[in-house]
């Protein structure tokens, strides 16, 4: 191989590691992005389910008969 096929496989390789970490960083972003989505949606469910059950009046519990 020649000095010049060399280095032009190197800055191809080089492109291409470029090129995979671009991607990766963006999958990583919608990753997070999509976690935090999921994690205010969560946390929004359980406000509602504490609320409905804070608002919803306490029924006594029936005492058992002794024997």
């Amino acid at each position: 191989m020649s000095k010049e096929s060399q280095a032009e496989k190197r800055e191809r390789a080089a492109a291409e590691g470029r090129i995979a970490m671009a991607e990766r960083a963006a999958r990583e972003a919608f990753v997070e992005k999509n976690t935090l989505r999921l994690r205010e949606l969560r946390l929004a469910k359980e406000a509602a389910e504490r609320a409905a059950a804070e608002a919803e009046p306490v029924a006594p519990k029936a005492k058992r008969a002794k024997r």
